[in-house]
């Protein structure tokens, strides 16, 4: 199981400069004010049919009740949950940040992807599919303001992006089941 500290990783120093305190603490209050509705509908999930079709899932129910600053927040959420977390038990978990990822015009800003990927990039290459989120993400902000330039060719997360990627289209599933 891989883990990555909050905010440490959202402050220490390495291939992105340190998110300002006031704009990772402001990420903190928002997942927080989605995460005890966010674990219930994920622990509801984890014990239903994985086949079941996502909108009719809590988290599909969830997802639906949010407005984009809620869902956005829910998707912070539930792609630091599964980095801190990453094992077969975060199935349901990759579920959601895949069916958040596949959504156009979020509105994401280039702070929420820098403290996406700074997560992403502490998990390591345990977490197979921990680009899921920041990669689309990115992929909606304009291509100047996209975070990838501190960032060692191959190692970008939109260098290895199929042409004709577009944001909101459907993201690949993953193997081993889920």
């Amino acid at each position: 199981m891989v883990s990555v500290a909050g905010w440490a990783a959202a402050s220490t120093p390495g291939t992105f400069p340190p998110l300002p305190r006031a704009v990772a603490q402001s990420f903190y209050r928002r997942m927080r004010a989605v995460a005890p509705a966010a674990r219930g509908a994920i622990d509801r999930d984890r014990a239903t049919d994985p086949e079941q079709i996502f909108a009719d899932t809590a988290c599909g129910r969830l997802a639906g009740s949010l407005d984009d600053a809620g869902l956005r927040a829910l998707g912070m959420w539930t792609h630091h949950w599964c980095m801190r977390f990453y094992d077969d038990d975060t199935r349901v978990g990759r579920r959601l940040v895949r069916e958040i990822a596949a959504r156009p015009g979020l509105g994401w800003t280039a702070d929420e992807v820098r403290w996406m990927l700074r997560e992403s990039i502490s998990a390591g290459s345990a977490a197979a599919d921990r680009f899921t989120l920041p990669r689309a993400a990115a992929a909606q902000l304009p291509p100047a303001d996209r975070p990838f330039d501190e960032l060692p060719p191959g190692d970008r997360p939109l260098d290895d992006v199929p042409p004709g990627f577009r944001p909101g289209a459907q993201v690949p599933r993953q193997r081993h089941g889920d």
